[in-house]
């Protein structure tokens, strides 16, 4: 039965509709996407009328160095009592991690939480502020003045060279048909060597030196001979010492700052590891605030960008950071602490063009290092 005509190009407007509906729909989300506002991080700086800036705080920059020693067992090392008498030579390749050691270095941040305005009002006004790349106020007025660094990151010593110790091997010892008769023929070896040292420093060596330079490289030669063919019985230990480096920000307002928290693990086969993974041993981290100074009154904060007539700086508290293996302390050290201190505002008579107002402020601290102010002549 066909269908009329009519009722058929109502059905196919219908669905004509539908899809193109949806493309306009489509449209419109787009172009509503790219109208909506673009937002940006606040970053502060110096500007012809004025200065957005912030004061910093304390980061603890933690450094851990881990020594991984790997252990290579010798070639010969089932001999190594038989022929050398040296006993307890594991036959078996150990890998071990330790700490090396640990510091602690105090490095300034920007506290978003401290960020001012300084309108510059040209007829009353003559200031020049020193920011920081991340925009903390270093000077007012002043020359020269440079931020402080962050600590290089570790270089670890050259390792020695590696010697091959068959290099020292005669044919006759390289071609032998079972490893016990090596093993006797090396051991033959080591105790020439070790016979000749001792004729040359008696002085009664078929080949003498002529003078102290030439002994002491003949001694080196032998010593490095000996080191290099014992290590086919004894093995050879490589240790490798890596940094770690790990951050820690107290806030004032973190309340379990002061409790024991796990700053790291180490394995003794993985190395380094999370602080949620259980197959480490944890080293545990405490921040107390020892600052004898009150809280600030919400009176006197300042407001994150507001302008006010002046300059702030800060009156840093102190902390005290502990770290722990398990239970045993093993570094406690104290620092300044902006972010539990108070901050304190210089007016804005210090920026009056009748006086040349110099203000040096602390690096890591944001407190007042150096405040001098005298008229022009």
């Amino acid at each position: 039965m066909k269908r009329p005509l009519t009722k058929l190009k109502k059905y196919v407007g219908r669905a004509l509709c539908l899809p193109l509906l949806a493309l306009v729909m489509l449209h419109a989300s787009v172009i509503t996407s790219w109208a909506q506002t673009q937002l940006s991080a606040y970053v502060p700086g110096v500007t012809p009328d004025g200065a957005v800036y912030f004061l910093p705080k304390t980061a603890l920059r933690i450094s851990v160095l881990v020594e991984k020693t790997t252990y290579e067992p010798g070639d010969l090392a089932p001999y190594a009592q038989r022929y050398l008498r040296i006993s307890d030579v594991s036959q078996e390749r150990a890998t071990r991690f330790r700490v090396a050691g640990i510091s602690v270095t105090p490095c300034p941040v920007a506290d978003t939480t401290k960020a001012y305005a300084v309108h510059f009002d040209p007829r009353t006004v003559a200031a020049r502020l020193t920011l920081s790349q991340d925009g903390r106020l270093l000077a007012l007025n002043m020359e020269d003045v440079e931020d402080m660094e962050t600590p290089a990151p570790y270089v670890p010593a050259p390792q020695p060279e590696w010697v091959n110790p068959k290099q020292f091997l005669g044919e006759d010892i390289l071609s032998c048909g079972s490893t016990a008769k090596m093993a006797e023929m090396t051991a033959h070896e080591i105790y020439d060597l070790r016979e000749n040292r001792s004729l040359l420093i008696k002085g009664q060596a078929d080949f003498m030196p002529q003078d102290g330079r030439q002994m002491e490289l003949m001694l080196n030669e032998l010593d490095r001979q000996d080191r290099a063919l014992t290590s086919l019985f004894t093995g050879t230990t490589q240790c490798d010492t890596t940094e770690h480096v790990l951050w820690v920000v107290p806030e004032r307002t973190d309340s379990t700052a002061a409790a024991r928290r796990v700053l790291f693990r180490l394995s003794q086969v993985k190395g380094l590891v999370e602080a949620d993974d259980l197959s480490g041993a944890p080293y545990y981290v405490t921040i107390d605030n020892i600052s004898q100074l009150p809280e600030e009154q919400p009176a006197t904060k300042g407001k994150k960008g507001k302008s006010v007539a002046g300059i702030f700086v800060n009156v840093p508290g102190r902390l005290r950071i502990t770290l722990y293996q398990g239970i045993t302390p093993i570094l406690t050290e104290e620092h300044p602490a902006p972010q539990y201190g108070q901050t304190m505002l210089l007016g804005a008579d210090l920026l009056n063009k009748r006086y040349n107002t110099r203000v040096l402020l602390d690096n890591l601290s944001g407190a007042l290092l150096r405040l001098d102010a005298d008229q022009p002549k």
